[in-house]
């Protein structure tokens, strides 16, 4: 007989960090930003109130020499995950189930609920409403699923039953 090995005692496999074209596309464009344009202003800024004087008393130098250091942190930040990130483009293999970047509509029956969000990597989250993590349970419920399935996500809350009504990949 088999002795089962507690999975807290098993070693946690890091998983290769996705992003979808689109998110990729965003990170870039931010860097740019970033460095043409937000940090030569605010080098200007600083240069500016260092060439005032005394910098002790000097609000406008010392708020912009740590705007200055932010940016700076999020533009290394970004060259980071440009380089760790890997790009997960649409394969029409993908066409009929719920993968990484799909768009999914769901309803609940019982609560009357029906919710459509586009399953997507951590670096993406931020800022966009309609995006879930594709390490939530829910994503995790739906994968590999496909239109007319019904899954249970397991939560605190209790088990929730969703009915996949669509998947897509290109509209956003």
């Amino acid at each position: 007989m088999r002795r089962k090995i507690p999975e807290s005692t098993l070693p946690k496999i890091k998983r290769e960090q996705m992003i979808t074209p689109e998110g990729m596309q965003k990170l870039r464009d931010e860097h740019e930003h970033l460095v043409r344009v937000e940090r030569p202003e605010v080098t200007a800024k600083v240069s500016w109130a260092a060439s005032l004087g005394d910098r002790s008393e000097n609000a406008d130098y010392h708020y912009n020499k740590k705007r200055l250091r932010e940016i700076d942190n999020r533009i290394r930040y970004l060259c980071k995950c440009v380089d760790d990130l890997k790009v997960v483009n649409y394969h029409p293999s993908q066409e009929g189930k719920v993968m990484f970047g799909a768009w999914v509509e769901i309803k609940n029956e019982a609560k009357n609920l029906q919710n459509r969000f586009r399953i997507v990597g951590y670096e993406e989250l931020i800022g966009n409403k309609d995006y879930i993590s594709m390490d939530s349970p829910m994503a995790q419920a739906l994968l590999n699923k496909k239109v007319g399935d019904e899954v249970t996500v397991k939560t605190k809350l209790g088990d929730f039953v969703w009915r996949i009504l669509k998947i897509e990949y290109y509209p956003s």
